[in-house]
């Protein structure tokens, strides 16, 4: 049986993410077709990653005339997580265009699991909810055998005269171990290689080593593993990471885990491994302030690469913290600012403004803590109420009509926050301004800046104050 496996986010429809110019194969869906292929189906990918449109897909399913397509998005990076509007509009669009061949088509991705209907309607045949990799090796099998599609099979979502069908929900795979390395030669490296040295100077890729984050943030989303989590072997990681760098030529790795490197035991056992291997790459990696702080934490991550930490700060104010049920303190964030920049890793921030209960002390808070640790990197976002979570339950009654940001940098609060829509805009290019006027203190590039970014500050603070007097009381 010949499948097509495709999948649907395109960093050139995401502006922000194109201008970034970092962009990563799609970790996930190389995992899906490594198992494919193990189970002896002829897989063809088409990865739109890099592409502009759907006519490559087109042309493919005329010349392939594939038995089934699999529309298959990485559930490991964040980008294919937030439900964007650009990423539905296309993947009912290449679901559309297999079905007015025939052709049935399969999708996995977090926006289909949340609003299955729009994609079943679309003309997808099936939807897979949770852990896709047991799913799809039962759906096919079934085809492949009989010629025709089991609806008993546990994950899948599909539609019945008309209706929303769903099976059972599909038991979490424990022992990640068992699945087999991701399939990277299908992948177009040459492509991601070219762009990477073209714009940066080495070749980066994105790999997981677990799923699931035992933390409970209330904002979010996890409909797959809730509060679960699992591991795979540091020995399986260490040697794949070994073959990336000697076979592949990868010169930098982000680790997509929501924390990486969470248990001290495996830690302990990746790092020997890595040295066992020559395995050490700089390593890029998202983490939690208070899992920095201990002392054997810091020497094995710097052991194994560790030159680059994003930490979901989210905001300086601590009653916001607790709200969130973030389980960190400002205090621990300083601490494990200070840390890492003493042991020379750069350290990127993750903010987050709108919560819900946020007020002008709150931002100032913020600001202030920004202003004191002065982070390598900021990144800022908008509270994003996702289905599911206990901040959307909260916010649902002041939801409008919007629920997707077009892309990544939409920023609309989508909700009824404290401040007026626009107000957050502003904040978020008055907040960026000010950290870069910050930073020319240090650097003398910014030197030449400094009236521009003084100029801007001051226009934005004018209009947030005038926005801010139009604040809705809590």
């Amino acid at each position: 049986m010949r499948i097509l496996l495709t999948n649907s986010y395109r960093y050139r429809a995401d502006k922000k993410q194109w201008k970034a110019k970092q962009c990563y194969p799609p970790y996930g869906t190389a995992w899906a077709a490594a198992l494919l292929r193990q189970e002896g189906y002829q897989v063809d990918f088409l990865d739109h990653h890099l592409r502009k449109d759907a006519r490559d897909y087109t042309d493919a399913l005329f010349a392939l005339r594939p038995d089934v397509v699999i529309i298959y998005d990485d559930q490991f990076n964040y980008l294919t997580k937030m439900c964007l509007q650009h990423q539905r509009t296309f993947a009912l669009e290449l679901i559309q265009t297999a079905a007015s061949l025939n052709i049935p088509a399969i999708v996995y991705n977090s926006d289909a699991q949340d609003f299955p209907l729009e994609y079943l309607q679309a003309g997808a045949h099936f939807v897979l909810k949770g852990e896709a990799e047991e799913t799809i090796k039962e759906l096919l099998k079934e085809y492949a055998a009989h010629k025709q599609w089991s609806y008993e099979v546990p994950g899948c979502a599909f539609l019945k005269d008309g209706q929303l069908q769903l099976t059972a929900p599909r038991p979490l795979m424990r022992d990640l171990g068992a699945l087999p390395p991701p399939d990277w030669q299908l992948l177009p490296l040459d492509d991601y290689r070219a762009l990477w040295h073209k714009y940066h100077g080495y070749f980066s890729v994105g790999i997981a080593t677990t799923r699931g984050c035992p933390y409970k943030c209330n904002w979010c989303a996890k409909p797959i593993y809730g509060n679960r989590y699992f591991m795979r072997p540091p020995e399986q990681v260490a040697a794949e990471i070994a073959m990336l760098k000697h076979q592949l030529g990868v010169g930098h790795l982000w680790m997509m885990d929501d924390i990486f490197g969470l248990r001290s035991d495996w830690l302990a056992a990746f790092r020997k491994e890595i040295e066992r291997l020559d395995a050490r790459l700089p390593l890029k990696i998202q983490t939690r302030a208070d899992l920095l702080c201990g002392k054997q934490a810091m020497e094995d991550l710097l052991a194994v690469g560790l030159q680059e930490a994003w930490i979901g700060v989210e905001s300086g104010s601590q009653r916001i913290l607790d709200a969130m049920d973030k389980g960190i303190t400002v205090e621990q964030v300083q601490q494990a600012t200070r840390k890492l920049k003493s042991a020379g890793v750069k350290v990127g921030w993750f903010l987050q403004f709108g919560y819900l209960g946020e007020d002008e002390a709150d931002i100032a808070a913020t600001l202030h803590l920004i202003e004191i640790c002065m982070p390598d990197h900021i990144g800022i976002s908008v509270a994003y109420p996702l289905p599911g979570t206990l901040f959307y339950e909260k916010v649902r009654s002041l939801l409008k009509d919007k629920d997707h940001w077009q892309d990544s940098d939409d920023l609309d609060t989508m909700y009824q926050a404290h401040f007026p829509r626009p107000f957050y805009k502003l904040l978020h290019r008055y907040v960026h301004c000010k950290y870069q006027y910050l930073k020319s203190k240090d650097f003398l590039k910014y030197k030449v800046k400094k009236p521009l970014l003084s100029w801007r500050m001051r226009y934005y603070k004018r209009r947030m104050e005038e926005l801010a007097s139009q604040a809705l009381p809590f």
